[in-house]
C-alpha cells in the first residue's frame, strides 16, 4: 500500500504521514527531507546551489537512513532546498531514490508535493493537505517559538507565500492536487481531527 501525501508547507502533511504510517504499518519518508538533505550537502562544502552535475552526485549517494530532520531543518536549507528543487535533472535523481522506497513491501506514506502526481502516481490513495496561509504561519510561528527560535509572524507569512509560488509556478514537477487526490483542508481542524478524517479516507480507499 502506497499513501501519497502533497501539500503546500505547514499545512499538516508530515505530522499526519507519520502518524498514518504508523497507525497502518507503513514506513515513512518526507521526501522534502531528500531535498534539504542535497541541499545541507552543497552548502556545508560551499558549492553554487546551481551546479546541477554536482547536486545529482550528491543525491545519487544519498543515504536516507542518515537524514536528521532536526539537523536539516534550518530555515537556510529550507530556502536553499526550494531553489534547488527546480534542477530537472536533480528531480529525476531523487524521483527515482523515492519510487525506490514506496515499491518495498509492505509499502510506504510518502509526503512532499509532487507525490501523487509524479512520485506515485498510481498510490493506493492519494490526500491534497492544505490550509489557509494565515493558519499554516500561525502554526509555524507558534513552532518556531516552542523551540526557543525567534519567529515572527509577519515574516513566517511572506515566506511560506513565496514558497507557495516557487513550489507552484515552477515548470518541472509544480505543487499540485492530483485529480483523484482527496482535499483535506486542515484551516480549522487541530491535529487529531485530522488525523482522525485522513484515516477514514485511506481505510475507505
Amino acid at each position: 500500500m502506497i499513501i501519497a501525501i502533497d501539500g503546500p508547507a505547514a499545512s499538516g502533511k508530515g505530522t499526519l504521514s507519520r502518524r498514518l504510517a504508523r497507525h497502518f504499518g507503513l514506513r515513512h519518508l518526507d521526501t522534502g527531507l531528500t531535498y534539504r538533505a542535497v541541499a545541507a550537502a552543497l552548502l556545508a562544502n560551499g558549492l553554487p546551489l546551481g551546479d546541477e552535475a554536482i547536486a545529482v552526485e550528491i543525491a545519487h549517494n544519498l543515504d536516507l537512513a542518515q537524514m536528521d530532520k532536526s539537523v536539516l531543518a534550518s530555515h537556510e536549507i529550507g530556502e536553499a532546498a526550494s531553489r534547488i528543487a527546480v534542477l530537472g535533472g536533480l528531480r529525476k535523481e531523487l524521483v527515482d531514490l523515492q519510487r525506490r522506497f514506496a515499491e518495498k513491501p509492505p509499502g510506504a506514506v510518502l509526503d512532499g508535493r509532487d507525490i501523487g502526481t509524479v512520485v506515485c502516481p498510481d498510490a493506493t490513495v492519494k490526500l491534497f493537505v492544505t490550509a489557509s496561509a494565515q493558519a499554516r504561519a500561525r502554526r509555524r510561528t507558534d513552532e518556531m517559538i516552542a523551540k526557543g527560535q525567534e519567529a515572527n509572524y509577519v515574516s513566517v507569512l511572506e515566506d511560506l507565500k513565496r514558497r507557495d509560488e516557487r513550489d507552484s509556478q515552477r515548470t518541472v514537477a509544480p505543487m499540485k492536487q492530483a485529480e483523484d487526490a482527496v482535499l483535506l483542508d486542515t484551516t480549522e481542524m487541530d491535529i487529531e481531527t485530522a488525523f482522525q478524517a485522513a484515516v477514514d479516507i485511506v481505510s475507505r480507499a
